[in-house]
């Protein structure tokens, strides 16, 4: 039997997230379980169950060796090798490996790319060659048709937000990924954040109307569903009541679905790999 893989999360006070969480721990359990492995899932902190409870139970039923995943979008910080550490010596005899995260997977992307096109529904395709950007002076009137072309659609990549600034450039770097592989035909692809470092929701939704935009579309870069999203969409919201000339619009997370699930595999796979 392979080794169990134990997914990580770094825990909040949500219920909506961890019902969301606990829904793609059982989705895991069900696609590995035709390859004879456990799948278990704990939280730092905050929400349970929590981490310790998680490899207390599979210690208790003989698995002394395990894959240890962070569910997460972005680099892992200290308290997920201090928290290990802290178990194996809880558990003299635990053995552990470390999944990469998810981060910026072109699987994740593709991803991002249908909760754009959803939310994009009735936006017209472009014709012709990739557009280039344009910056239009937001003086400047446009012909209202009632039609708004991609070119005149922006798009705001909202990230969590953290103190660490390389995790905070990462969600950047992921939102020029983004735009070059899924969204090229939109005018732009601005980053924002949802809490902690600058700038919020608001700011990326100001310059990209400063930009000329009549139409920007919120693009969560969360995992699940719960506080972070409706802090999104109230924030956005927000700015919207005071700017009603633009056309906001709030794609979903990318939730728990079978992608995610390959994604997740793939890297309990090739930890599984490094090991043998």
């Amino acid at each position: 039997m392979k080794p169990p893989l134990l997914l990580i999360g770094q825990g909040s006070n949500d219920d909506a997230d961890s019902a969301e969480f606990g829904r793609f721990v059982h989705r895991l359990r069900c696609r590995l379980d035709e390859r004879a492995a456990e799948v278990s899932g704990g939280y730092l902190e905050r929400a349970t169950p929590r981490l310790s409870d998680s490899v207390a139970s599979l210690v208790a039923r003989g698995h002394h060796r395990l894959v240890a995943l962070p569910l997460s979008l972005s680099r892992v910080g200290d308290d997920l090798p201090a928290a290990m550490k802290l178990e194996q010596e809880r558990h003299p005899t635990l053995m552990y490996d470390y999944g990469r995260p998810l981060g910026p997977d072109p699987r994740v992307l593709a991803v991002l790319a249908e909760r754009l096109k959803d939310a994009a529904a009735d936006i017209v395709e472009p014709s012709g060659e990739r557009p280039r950007l344009r910056v239009v002076d937001s003086a400047t009137p446009l012909e209202d048709d009632g039609r708004i072309e991609p070119g005149e659609t922006a798009v705001v990549l909202v990230g969590e937000g953290s103190t660490d600034p390389v995790a905070n450039a990462e969600v950047h770097r992921v939102s020029r990924l983004f735009w070059e592989t899924h969204a090229y035909d939109f005018m732009t692809v601005e980053t924002a954040f949802v809490s902690v470092t600058p700038p919020g929701v608001p700011g990326g939704l100001e310059r990209c109307r400063r930009l000329g935009a009549r139409r920007v579309i919120v693009v969560p870069y969360l995992l699940f569903a719960g506080g972070l999203l409706e802090r999104v969409w109230a924030q956005a919201l927000a700015y919207g009541a005071g700017h009603p000339d633009l056309d906001i619009r709030c794609a979903e997370v990318i939730g728990d679905c079978e992608t995610l699930a390959d994604v997740v595999i793939d890297r309990y796979e090739e930890a599984l790999q490094l090991v043998n």
